[in-house]
Parts: structure tokens; sequence; C-alpha cells
């Protein structure tokens, strides 16, 4: 758990920020969501994910990452000896785009203040970015996950200084078996970036506020993925 602040303080602040989600009519997605996806987990975790948006199963429910795609998280998790009630799990956008298109450029800007309060509360010490789109707009950088993914990033997120951490997303594993391996090899490294400490050196990306990536293909399709979570 990272000092700075109290876990009564995180807790009450997360529950405030959830209810403030809930009622946004920032964007016109507030229209046609089930349920605002607030995330879900340990206020004081260090290890916060950020995927891009909540799918179907997640807009029915209201919770990040259920479905198979979540399923197979908690897998990974457990294999290295964590649970979701040790981390914390959140999107970028907290509501569903129509048909799990990509966030467009309004709907990141109205969104983007509830995960960066988010950080700031939690105070993760590693935020891991699943997919494409996550990893691409926290980074600041147009390269895909592909390129990028298991290699770790020191980077300022909503004032917070955090190691970035990109990661596939599990949905690619369902659909391309083979990278189960690579995403395993990927999640064993969590453990040890979790105990490195932060330097606040200067020069690293700074992401507030977002900005949309360039599209890249991925083994994966968005559609597909998003369809998954």
């Amino acid at each position: 758990m990272a000092a700075g602040t109290d876990a009564l303080t995180r807790a009450t602040g997360l529950a405030a920020l959830e209810q403030e989600v809930a009622a946004c009519t920032r964007c016109p997605l507030h229209g046609t969501r089930t349920r605002a996806v607030f995330g879900v987990g340990n206020p004081d975790a260090d290890l916060l994910f950020v995927g891009e948006a909540p799918g179907f199963h997640e807009d029915q429910q209201g919770i990040p990452f259920v479905g198979q795609a979540g399923k197979l998280l908690d897998t990974l998790l457990a294999g290295i000896k964590l649970s979701r009630g040790d981390v914390y799990i959140a999107n970028v956008l907290k509501s569903r785009p129509p048909g799990n298109r990509d966030p467009q450029p309004d709907e990141i800007s109205a969104c983007e203040g509830y995960l960066f309060r988010q950080v700031e509360l939690i105070e993760p010490k590693v935020v891991a970015t699943l997919g494409n789109f996550a990893t691409k707009l926290l980074s600041g950088k147009p390269l895909g996950i592909t390129r990028v993914h298991g290699h770790e990033q020191e980077a300022t997120l909503g004032g917070r200084r955090v190691l970035l951490y990109p990661l596939y997303h599990p949905a690619a594993a369902l659909y391309t078996p083979a990278m189960l391996k690579v995403l395993e090899s990927d999640f064993a490294r969590i453990p040890e970036l979790i105990g490195r400490d932060v330097a606040a050196a200067e020069g690293a990306p700074s992401r507030s506020p977002l900005e949309p990536p360039e599209a890249e293909s991925l083994p994966v399709s968005a559609a597909v993925q998003l369809g998954l979570f």
C-alpha cells in the first residue's frame, strides 16, 4: 500500500467519486448505457489495471472485466498469487460506447478526469494498461501493444508518478491461444515491478489530458476484444 492517503480517506473519496460517475451526463454515452462502470477492487492497491471501456456484460452488471476475458484475468492474477481483492480494475471510459466502437475524443475528454482522480486516490505503484487503446492513451505514444507489451516505463498520471506497464488484453488469448504464454510471462514480472521504487525523475511522460491514439492493427480486432468484457 502506498503512503500518503489513509485507507478511510481513499475509500470515502472513491465512494463519492463513484456516485458522481453514476450521475454523470457530460457526454452522450449516459443516454445509451445501462449502468456506469466505475471500477472495482482494493482502494489501497499497489496495482491498477486500466482497460478501454465497458463492454456488453460490464454495461449490464456495472462491474469491469466480467465474462470470459474477466475469468482469464482472474486466472492470470492467481498465477502471481493475487486476486481481484488485491488490485483495482477500471476503464478509461465509464460508459459503454454503442456497438463497442472506439471511444471518441469528446467522450475521452469528458471521462478522463475520473480516471486521473482514481489514480490520485488509490496511489498505485504500477498502472497496467490492458490492450492497444488504453496503452496508447496513457503512454502518449503511437506504438501499439505488439511492440510495447511487457516493457515498463515511468509516467505521471493525474499527478502521480507510476510505472506504466502495457499488457495484451486477456481477450487476445481467448482467440489466439499462443498469446496466453505471452500474457503469463508478462504477468510474471508484476510482483517485481510493484516492489520497485519509482524515482521522481524529470522527463517522464505526463498524460493529462489524454489524447486519442492512432489506429493500429491488432492480433484480435478491437470489436472482438470489447465484446468479451
